[in-house]
């Protein structure tokens, strides 16, 4: 009788293949490889997010390797999205350009509450849902 086991062998059910390490089968397993990107602000509060109050989407995404293509679209799209937002806020204002140089101190802290606004709606609409 041969009291050897086998280097490898394949689950018929799973079909999951797995090899011997001293007296254990570990399966063979490899995570999907995934495009390196640079977060910005808004990507690190959507991961941030996603690791403390969507658990399963966050796990969904590492082992389907979908996790960076969902932090790169969702950084593009709040680039576009804060575009429009503040450029929306100006016009409805009574901020122009010629107030950059006659009352500089009125534009920053007008364009500083519009940019406030624009991240308080992009929050609500992209990141923390």
């Amino acid at each position: 009788m041969n009291n050897e086991l086998q280097k490898t062998k394949n689950d018929e059910g799973t079909g999951i293949e797995y090899h011997l390490e001293g007296d254990f089968y570990i399966p063979n397993l490899e995570m999907p490889k995934q495009e390196k990107i640079i977060l910005n602000k808004y990507g690190r509060m959507r991961l941030k997010y996603l690791k403390e109050y969507k658990k399963a989407n966050y796990a969904i995404m590492i082992i389907e390797g979908t996790l960076n293509t969902h932090l790169k679209e969702l950084q593009e799209t709040v680039d576009i999205r804060m575009q429009q937002i503040i450029s929306e806020l100006k016009a409805k204002s009574d901020l122009t350009e010629d107030m950059k140089n006659t009352d500089m101190l009125y534009w920053v802290g007008t364009m500083n509450s519009i940019k406030a606004q624009a991240e308080e709606i992009i929050f609500s609409e992209l990141i923390y849902v």
